[in-house]
């Protein structure tokens, strides 16, 4: 299973604006800190805005920043909300569009395999991918709001 850059650059943001939940951040400055190019990155942050995890404040001084709290956003909503085509196989799309699909057992075998490892994303929110802020925050050159407990 492999993501696509528009999920990786979805969950980027999302780290970063989990980091200080409660200011602006602005693309460039993102963008900057990840090394990903803005004009995807506006891309990236309309669908957050829309699915609701990002909140954008225009004009001068504006930014975006979290929606909701970190414990809020569940890391396998943004992969189902970001991702176009889950299904990894053609027959998991249209099983009329496969030859031996009254016969395969391995479209099954795929599907229990994307089922279990979007169970396991379902287990994460954003708060436990921010759960180390000091070290996340020295990585990327960003102080953390009020780190909670020891993540050395």
């Amino acid at each position: 299973m492999r993501l696509t850059a528009y999920t990786d650059f979805s969950l980027r943001v999302l780290i970063r604006l989990a980091l200080r939940p409660a200011e602006l951040a602005t693309i460039a400055e993102i963008a900057a800190l990840y090394g990903i190019s803005e004009h995807h990155l506006t891309k990236v942050v309309h669908k957050l805005g829309v699915a609701g995890y990002v909140e954008t404040v225009r004009g001068r001084g504006g930014g975006l920043r979290l929606a909701k709290s970190p414990a809020q956003i569940g890391v396998g909503d943004v992969v189902r909300r970001m991702e176009p085509d889950l299904r990894i196989v053609a027959c998991l799309r249209d099983a009329e569009s496969c030859r031996i699909a009254p016969a395969c057992v391995l479209s099954t075998a795929l599907g229990r395999a994307l089922t279990a490892f979007m169970a396991e994303l379902d287990r994460y929110t954003l708060a436990d991918l921010v759960a180390k802020p000091r070290r996340l925050g020295r990585l990327l050159g960003v102080e953390p709001a009020d780190p909670v407990g020891a993540d050395e």
